[in-house]
Parts: C-alpha cells; sequence; structure tokens
C-alpha cells in the first residue's frame, strides 16, 4: 500500500504557481483573489483563513468581505456586482454554505463565469460536461492531479464514486470518464452498493459518513480516494473509508487529513492563475 500524499502533490502545484505569479508580476501583472464569507461557521473560517495563507504564498493579492449572518441578499448580491466589475480582480469566491434566508442557487449564478474559481457557474459546468472548460471544481481537479501523481493508468478502468453532490460526485465522474474510466457513480439509493463497490479499480469516497467504506467492501489493489471528512464520537477525524481495513487492501489510499484537503485549496491557486491568465490574454 502505497499512501497518497496531499500535502507533497499540492506542495508541488502551489510552487508551480509560485513562480509563474512571480513572472506575472515582472510583467506588472498581479492576481487578485476575492473571498467573500457570510456568518460565523467556524469551519468555513478556518477553510478562508488557510485560503488567505495560500494566496500569501503563491504570492497572490487577497481581498475577505466577512459579513455578519444577517446580511441580506441583495447587500451579498451588491458586492458580487462590484468584484464582477473590479478589473484588479480576477477571481470570486462565496464561501459556503451561506446561511438559509439567501439563495445559494442566486449566488452562485450572479458570480462571473469569467471570475467564478470555484467552477460552480452553470456555465463553467455546462463547459465541464462537453469537457471544454477553462475552471474545474477545485475538489475533484486536485483529486485528478493526485492520482497522476501515482502514475497510475485511470484508462479503461471501472470506478465507483460514491456521492452524487454538484461539488465532487458529478464533476468527479465527468473527469474520469474524460479519461477514458468506466465510471459508476452510488448514492443513497443504489442498491447492492457493496457488490458495485467491490468490482471496482478505482473508489472514491464522498458521501460524508464516517468510516462508511469498509474493508470488505473493497477489492485487492483497489486504488481508494477519501474525500470526507468527518469527525469521531471522541473528536478525531475520519474520512468516508475506514483507513485501518482499507489500506490492508488498497493499492493506493489517501489520508484524512493531509490528502484531498490540501489539493482543494491549491487548485483554487490555479483557477484564480488561469483566471488572470485569461482576463491578460495569456495561453
Amino acid at each position: 500500500m502505497k499512501l497518497i500524499s496531499g500535502k507533497e502533490v499540492s506542495q508541488i502545484v502551489k510552487d508551480e504557481i509560485k513562480k509563474e505569479t512571480q513572472q506575472l508580476l515582472e510583467k506588472q501583472i498581479k492576481v487578485k483573489l476575492a473571498v467573500v464569507i457570510v456568518g460565523d461557521d467556524p469551519a468555513s473560517h478556518i477553510y478562508v483563513r488557510n485560503k488567505k495563507k495560500a494566496c500569501e504564498y503563491v504570492g497572490f493579492e487577497s481581498v475577505e468581505y466577512a459579513l455578519p449572518e444577517d446580511t441580506a441578499e441583495d447587500e451579498l448580491l451588491e458586492i458580487i456586482d462590484k468584484l464582477n466589475e473590479d478589473e484588479t480582480v480576477n477571481g470570486i469566491l462565496c464561501q459556503l454554505p451561506l446561511p438559509k434566508h439567501i439563495d445559494e442557487k442566486k449566488v452562485i449564478n450572479a458570480i462571473s463565469p469569467l471570475k467564478d474559481v470555484d467552477a460552480f457557474h452553470p456555465v463553467n459546468v455546462g463547459k465541464i460536461m462537453i469537457g471544454d472548460y477553462d475552471f474545474l471544481p477545485c475538489t475533484p481537479a486536485g483529486i485528478m492531479r493526485l492520482i497522476e501523481s501515482t502514475g497510475y493508468d485511470v484508462n479503461g478502468k471501472d470506478c465507483v464514486v460514491i456521492g452524487r453532490s454538484n461539488i465532487v460526485g458529478k464533476p468527479m465522474s465527468m473527469l474520469m470518464l474524460q479519461k477514458n474510466a468506466t465510471v459508476t457513480i452510488c448514492h443513497s439509493r443504489t442498491s447492492n452498493i457493496n457488490e458495485k463497490i467491490k468490482n471496482a479499480d478505482i473508489v472514491i469516497a464522498a458521501v460524508g459518513i464516517p468510516e462508511f467504506v469498509k474493508g470488505d467492501m473493497v477489492k485487492d489493489g483497489a486504488l481508494v480516494i477519501d474525500v470526507g471528512i468527518n469527525r469521531k464520537e471522541d473528536g478525531k477525524l475520519c474520512g468516508d473509508v475506514d483507513f485501518d481495513e482499507v489500506s490492508k487492501k488498497a493499492s493506493y489510499i489517501t489520508p484524512v487529513p493531509g490528502g484531498v484537503g490540501p489539493m482543494t485549496i491549491a487548485m483554487l491557486m490555479q483557477n484564480t492563475l488561469k483566471a488572470a491568465k485569461l482576463h491578460n490574454n495569456i495561453t
């Protein structure tokens, strides 16, 4: 079993971005990311802090709009409009989840597709479907980079994606399909789920259930990617995969923490750099 370290791979990605950012700065081109966060969700604030740190590391400017929980939807949409029009801003990220009184869909649709570094806008989602995209959702893009780092050939392999969210499951299945894997998406209504997972060469677990994938559900030599981040009753972090059991059978596996998590932020940096290059007509 080989551990796929997101810390190591994300460091390589960030160093590549840092180098390119430096080259842009030499041409007087700055890269700037605007992050909008509404409310006091502790996990969201940790994510935003980590994104800020990553921006500093790679040499981006970052600006943060921390809004109170009771911010009106119109007020938030007004800020997004201003950021869309601000030519110095390359990427806009609105941290999810939003408070219940704000329509998430409306907010995602309000961000310009050219500045949508999360790749959640319907235009960018459509581009992913046809395989002609500028930006990829950060977590699936990070997973593809992790798999590439192992040298594992996805071509012709059977892949099971557990979970069908718009953020991970659906785009993940499209990216695997584009690399010529045969993809099965499993979800809460899937019958014979154990059997389907057992037949897979690649298992990507994004289901949000602590240690859902057990050792007896995975075939020998499978490549296993754990997207989940859950807290057990004893306060310890764990993924959607029972690491102790599954690691005995997998050929490759990502840990939690230190697997997919660091890659998500690295790929956000990648998207922001790409946006800056597009805005400046740099191919």
